[in-house]
């Protein structure tokens, strides 16, 4: 089958500007082929090449005593003590899930679990962060279920606990959904494996499934807009087997246990291109391919297509020759693919054979190392304008508001399409903050949070990036953990727009920032830019996922009882711009975000843990402020709860650095002494009991505002 002749129209297809061809020409010396173009395209996308970003994500904070493996591996590695380490990372599957929701979302979890498993780690726990369009938009129902269909399925079939996450709407995500996939798996700290490869003329091993052409080109649509040619990108999508990935995993784990691995990696975004290049480039050699013995499961599938598909499940790995017989018998005996199909090779040289043909013959470094690095320009985001007056509110309308809102609503009509608990060691389930997992057959386990709040982001870059941190240090410090490391998943819209840029470039500097003061670097991420729409970009939405430890006896875990007081630890201002109220209530998103207090945060964060034998029930205050804290963590023990405050800042405001306790009366004392001792502020703002939500002067049942809350999000999406 002859190849298509190299057109600028071509060029321009495989998302490849003029100058970055002229680079290409300027490297091989010749026009490429076919399959060279795709080959380039694939590696120099925004996707697989982080172009755009590169020079930002170098300034963040990636190291610490506790970090064994930092960003450039598939996933990061962080030591838990007792010769363990957790493994885990976040990737985004945006522009799939919006083509093709269920298998969009599916194959993201498929994805990541195998970022994970790669290296070593068997998975113990997963996330997802989804934003949606507002739920009146014709697309929001459809997405909002095949996406958590695919979550569910994927992650329920597979095997994995899925133990938190979060969900929002808001218009800015109509024409492009977000869906961001978190895994975390545990392995012995001396026996995780690396994806550089090493040593000459050993073999390259293709692993799992076969072969199809689903996913062809995933990697270069994700790193472009989109507009209304949408519905052709569908066979861009790939579709995901779980069962078969159980059987990878597995298979792995074992062919690790045998010593006959040099150096493994999952094939990704662009596939067999990007597995291929990025062991031979971190192992500074190069790879020869011959595609006539990859497994295909569909006919007359030329070199172009085997090099840029994204079918899942499939994994290459280096082979230690001598042990082939006993890996082939493993992946045998798990019924999966196991085919020799190429071997490393001292030349730097990415050579691609198929039918006795060559099908590229490219410098391997310079697919990897030297695709294009930009510095984009950029603007700072302007100061935001003074916040107009808001009108008298009614507290109780208020939070009416707040909890008959989708993104604020109760969200079991989501979890409870998961699996939380498989596996047995689950602790802390869904809806309750940070999910908790036991270290299996320890007496420690590991927490969980996602958290981000895009319209601070939107309007303040540098203290959004900080308070995406911020709140999930919150949320480990809330449940008694000690943060140990971060992941981020950055979603922004067109780099090459200069505000956009400077979004980036703001968050970046906020979340770097709160990283290093709170002792939480980064250790894994993603960047996905291009999320837009006919010109309309997403929020900002760095996604911050974050991983603590505990004892199972220090964790955080009680419900408030019936005379129990309602205790706030930190200052309360009464910030009110960009919050949950007015956005949800007034429908304004006007205002600065909440200035984050970095060295408040680490004290008040400490002081808690110090604490926590004196607490019940903990949460970190965030969107909603203390109404919606205190009305969650009532509602949740199903009783009430009074407030003394009756103003609309001191209820509904969301300053920074603020926990709200449930403690037992005799607990004040001690706590109030420790807390001055400290340099804490402390304050008792209410008490637990009764049967009504009492806020200031008014009041309503807890069981009418029970059922708002718990059916207001299937009457959204439903």
């Amino acid at each position: 089958m002859s190849e298509p002749a190299i057109t600028p129209d071509l060029i321009a297809a495989h998302g490849l500007k003029p100058d970055e061809y002229d680079r290409i020409l300027g490297i091989i010396g010749r026009e490429p082929t076919f399959t060279e173009l795709g080959i380039f395209s694939a590696m120099w996308n925004e996707h697989c090449s982080y172009k755009s970003s590169k020079k930002w994500l170098r300034t963040l904070p990636t190291t610490g005593p506790q970090v064994i493996c930092g960003p450039g591996e598939n996933a990061g590695v962080v030591d838990i003590g007792d010769g363990q380490a957790v493994i885990f990372k976040m990737e985004s599957h945006n522009h799939p899930s919006y083509i093709e929701p269920h298998q969009g979302a599916a194959t993201g979890v498929g994805g990541i679990l195998r970022d994970v498993f790669t290296m070593g780690a068997r998975p113990i726990a997963a996330m997802n962060a989804l934003s949606f369009g507002v739920p009146s938009h014709p697309k929001t129902s459809h997405l909002v279920k095949g996406v958590v269909e695919g979550v569910g399925s994927y992650g329920n079939a597979f095997g994995v606990p899925t133990v938190g996450g979060e969900v929002r709407f808001h218009k800015a995500y109509n024409g492009n959904c977000l869906v961001n996939a978190f895994a975390a798996g545990l392995a012995d700290a001396d026996a995780i494996f690396y994806s550089a490869a090493s040593g000459v003329g050993m073999p390259v091993v293709y692993l799992g499934a076969k072969t199809g052409r689903d996913g062809v080109g995933g990697a270069t649509m994700a790193s472009a807009e989109f507009d209304e040619t949408i519905e052709e990108k569908r066979p861009t999508v790939q579709v995901g087997d779980p069962f078969t990935e159980k059987r990878l995993l597995e298979a792995c784990l074992e062919l690790m246990a045998s010593g006959a691995v040099i150096s493994i990696q999952d094939m990704g975004a662009a596939g067999l291109t990007c597995s291929a290049v990025e062991m031979g480039d971190k192992g500074g050699l190069g790879i020869k391919l011959n595609l006539n013995n990859v497994p295909q499961r569909e006919s007359n599938m030329t070199a172009y297509e085997m090099m840029l598909s994204e079918s899942q499940e499939r994994m290459l790995m280096v082979l230690k020759p001598e042990k082939e017989a006993e890996a082939r018998a493993i992946f045998v005996k798990w019924d999966l693919d196991f085919a020799i199909v190429g071997e490393t090779i001292p030349e730097d040289r990415f050579l691609i054979l198929h039918n006795d043909q060559v099908m590229a013959d490219l410098p391997l470094s310079k697919l990897s190392s030297s695709a294009p690095e930009y510095d984009r320009p950029w603007v700072p985001t302007p100061a935001a304008a003074p916040m107009a007056d808001i009108p008298a509110i009614d507290p109780i309308e208020g939070l009416r508001a707040l909890i008959g809102s989708p993104s604020y609503a109760h969200k079991a009509w989501v979890y409870e399409q998961y699996d939380s608990m498989v596996m047995a060691d689950t602790i802390r389930a869904p809806g309750l903050g940070a999910g908790v997992v036991r270290v299996h057959g320890s007496s420690k386990a590991l927490a969980f949070t996602s958290d981000v709040t895009p319209r601070y982001v939107k309007a303040n870059p540098v203290q959004g990036g900080r308070q995406a941190v911020a709140e999930a240090y919150r949320n480990l410090t809330a449940v008694g953990a000690k943060p140990l490391a971060t992941t981020d998943n950055m979603n922004f819209g067109n780099p090459e727009k200069p505000e956009i840029m400077g979004q980036f470039v703001g968050a970046i500097q906020g979340i770097g920032e709160a990283c290093v003061a709170l002792d939480m670097p980064i250790v894994s991420g993603n960047v996905s830019l291009y999320n837009e729409t006919d010109g309309q970009g997403i929020l900002p939405t760095p996604t911050i996922g974050a991983v603590g430890i505990l004892m199972l006896d220090e964790m955080i875990s009680g419900q408030p009882s019936a005379g129990d007081l309602a205790v706030v630890i930190g200052s309360t201002q009464g910030h009110l711009g960009q919050s949950a109220l007015l956005a949800e209530l007034l429908d304004r998103e006007d205002g600065d975000a909440p200035h984050v207090d970095l060295e408040a945060e680490r004290r008040n964060g400490d002081f808690l843990r110090a604490n926590r034998a004196r607490v019940k029930a903990a949460t970190d205050l965030a969107d909603g402020g203390l109404a919606l804290a205190a009305f969650e963590m009532a509602e949740g023990a199903g009783i009430g709860a009074a407030l003394t405050a009756a103003d609309t800042g001191t209820l509904f405001g969301e300053d920074q650095a603020r926990y709200l306790l449930a403690i037992a009366p005799s607990e004040l004392a001690a706590l109030q002494a420790a807390a001055q001792a400290a340099g804490v502020e402390l304050e008792q703002v209410g008490t637990f009991g009764g049967t009504t939500i009492r806020l200031g002067g008014a009041q309503a049942p807890l069981a009418e505002l029970s059922s708002l809350y718990r059916s207001a999000f299937a009457a959204a999406v439903a």
